[in-house]
């Protein structure tokens, strides 16, 4: 149901006038052009000074006239009057209605029908209370629909713009469609933002594929891209949000991602794509590298998402106690609905020394909350059974787990013990896991299982883990991967697995760093000398021949860097890999410029934690609830806003944070007059 004007408080009347705020917000911007009816365009407020006109015109112009030319319709609540009425009831209805609009005549435009979130500058009263236009409210629920990833249909729904108009009647939403329209432009100008930062990138960069259903069976594939800047920090931003067409196999997603990289101006940066080991995907990549190869464009990889693999282990081996699992997710999720039960649990873990539980426990699908099921039961069986017996009316018998049930539990628990240890290293570790780290981790793995004899009933599932380690380890035992593991300074060749410890390897990495970073980098080092070391005779300064003499090191031969480099023992485990290269890029000028290429090579399509944790739920989620409509321009907004870009329109920044202190602006003198009002 709407809310007409006959429904409205009459303490309305009682409000004093409001006069617009005396400030612009965002300058010279365009109003927006979406082609809507025409008593919606050109209605942006003149900044030139207004000629004198009749009160009548003042009323009239709050007014839009019926097509049939017999009535005149409130521009912002909708009320009709007779085309007779006198403009004294006109009056009227402004001042109970849209009360400071009868009054502040010229001094304001009509905010309703505009389009734009502009605050025009205007003359303000003494003693007025400031009143944000109301497209600014607009503007404000665009960002609410971006940081929510909402759809822009979900303001069309009657009782959110019941609720606004419940607060004040001359609030009026935009349509639906020219939400969408906006959200298309701001898309735009943000994506030409991003174009022009990646053309400011001087290393080569990697990207990233994700693939994912929607609720409408649409497939789409994210592509991000990576690359690590001259001050060696990790940036990433995402490309784009692809609908693939039907029947969505490798030939479509290889056209897909191609169009990204043109539309990017990107194709001869590209070093390495890594993706979900899905068969399509690879194909995908696989074509990709052929197309570069046949052009020359320099080398390529394409990379199995190590994460991936990871989680397609582990369901193996989760598979055998499934049963056992789902039982205990409606234990805990019982143990989260209730703080009875939940302290019962706490109480009776402190007394039979069985660990400290935080509560809410996680009881997500994923790895996160599956091992925590197992956690549960293999280190507080007994508490938990107390409480299941306690409140066996409430829960029921069914989640007592017998003997047979907790022992398989137990060495499950057991077996993925070195994944859980993996797994929480890379989740937790401030900066992404490179490849070096990333196999040094899946090799310990392989070998951890290999070792070990499980019971029959486990057999079948720890073969086919092994096999899909084995299959991982294959895909990356290459000199591309083996380029990208010795460039991380704790891994270098000493803790690289023997399947990937090759001279041919080792050869073919040297072959590649003389040919492609030494002479057409570093053609002003090849004497020694740089510029600024030079004075004006010509002479190389007496602080460059002392320097020169103190060197541990001599640079003189490109080949000296990669083997000195790889001479010296390996960094801490705990080593900032980016900020080693930063301090010892002096030391080695060309190799730091190929450890700056090959370490933003990514060993997960994904953020670990976001296929790990339950915070990947939260992502599936938006992601599938999203329409078609909105899902490329919502999602993409969102990410480059998290990532540090401004919401643009037409190449215009939009002042949000300007606009919220006009918001509590407003708020608080509107407050402040309620409250004098009261005391009178």
């Amino acid at each position: 149901m709407d809310w007409s004007m006959n429904n409205a408080f009459k303490t309305y009347k009682d409000m004093q006038p409001r006069t617009m705020m005396d400030l612009a917000l965002i300058s010279n911007i365009d109003p927006i052009d979406i082609e809507l009816d025409s008593s919606e365009k050109g209605n942006v407020a003149s900044t030139a000074k207004p000629r004198k006109k009749t009160m009548t015109s003042v009323y009239l112009k709050y007014f839009e006239t019926a097509p049939d030319g017999k009535t005149r319709r409130c521009k912002f609540c909708g009320q009709s009057y007779s085309i007779a009425t006198a403009t004294g009831n006109l009056g009227r209805h402004l001042s109970n209605r849209h009360p400071g609009y009868d009054k502040i005549g010229e001094n304001v435009a009509s905010s309703a029908p505009l389009p734009v979130a502009t605050v025009i500058k205007k003359s303000q009263p003494q003693g007025g209370a400031p009143q944000v236009d109301y497209d600014h409210l607009n503007w404000l629920l665009i960002k609410w629909l971006v940081l929510a990833t909402l759809p822009p249909s979900t303001l069309e729904e009657k009782w959110l713009a019941n609720s606004f108009k419940f607060l004040n009647p001359s609030v009026q939403l935009w349509s639906g469609e020219k939400y969408k329209a906006v959200f298309r432009e701001v898309f735009r100008s943000m994506r030409e933002d991003v174009r022009v930062s990646l053309e400011q990138v001087s290393s080569k960069v990697s990207v990233t594929l994700d693939f994912w259903t929607s609720y409408e069976q649409i497939f789409y594939m994210s592509v991000v891209c990576h690359w690590i800047d001259e001050n060696w920090s990790s940036q990433k931003v995402l490309l784009d949000i692809c609908q693939v067409p039907y029947p969505c196999t490798g030939s479509e997603i290889y056209n897909s991602l191609v169009k990204v990289l043109r539309m990017y101006n990107i194709e001869n940066k590209v070093l390495s794509g890594t993706h979900d080991n899905s068969p399509n995907a690879i194909r995908a990549c696989h074509t990709l590298k052929e197309n570069f190869d046949g052009q020359k464009m320099g080398p390529f990889c394409y990379i199995p998402c190590a994460s991936c693999t990871l989680s397609s282990i582990i369901d193996d081996a989760l598979g055998t106690v499934k049963p056992v699992i789902s039982k205990m997710r409606e234990f805990v999720q019982e143990l989260n609905a209730s703080v009875d039960i939940s302290e019962e649990f706490i109480q009776l873990a402190t007394a039979y020394q069985e660990g400290s539980w935080q509560f809410p426990l996680d009881a997500s699908a994923r790895w996160s909350g599956n091992y925590q099921m197992l956690d549960l039961v293999h280190k507080a069986g007994k508490s938990m059974d107390a409480v299941v017996r306690k409140n066996e009316d409430m829960l029921g018998s069914g989640m007592l787990l017998n003997a047979a049930e907790k022992n398989a539990v137990n060495i499950v628990h057991n077996y993925l013990e070195p994944f859980y240890k993996v797994i929480n290293e890379i989740c937790v570790n401030k900066y992404p896991p490179t490849i070096g780290m990333v196999i040094v981790y899946m090799d310990h793995i392989s070998d951890t299982i290999a070792t070990r004899q499980p019971p029959d009933w486990l057999k079948n599932a720890a073969e086919e883990m092994f096999k899909k380690l084995r299959s991982y380890n294959n895909q990356v035992c290459n000199t591309f991967i083996y380029m990208t593991a010795i460039l991380d300074p704790r891994v270098k060749c000493e803790l690289i697995p023997e399947s990937l410890n090759s001279e041919n390897y080792l050869e073919e990495a040297r072959a590649h760093f003389v040919k492609n970073y030494c002479s057409n980098h570093f053609s002003s080092m090849t004497s020694g000398y740089s510029a600024q070391d030079i004075d004006e005779t010509g002479s190389v300064s007496f602080a460059e021949e002392i320097a020169r003499k103190k060197r541990r090191v001599s640079m003189s031969n490109a080949t000296d860097e990669l083997t000195q480099y790889l001479s010296e023992s390996p960094a801490p485990t705990k080593t900032d890999v980016l900020e080693w290269w930063k301090v010892n890029s002096t030391r080695y000028p060309r190799l730091s410029t190929m450890a700056r290429d090959f370490l933003a090579v990514q060993a997960t399509s994904v953020k670990p934690e976001e296929l790990f944790c339950s915070k990947g739920d939260e992502i599936d989620k938006q992601r599938y609830c999203m329409p078609h409509d909105s899902t490329q321009a919502i999602l993409c907004i969102k990410s480059w806003t998290e990532g540090g870009l401004k919401l643009k329109y037409k190449s215009t920044e939009i002042d949000y944070e300007r606009l919220m202190e006009l918001a509590a602006a407003a708020t608080t003198a509107n407050s402040s007059t309620a409250t004098a009002k009261r005391q009178k």
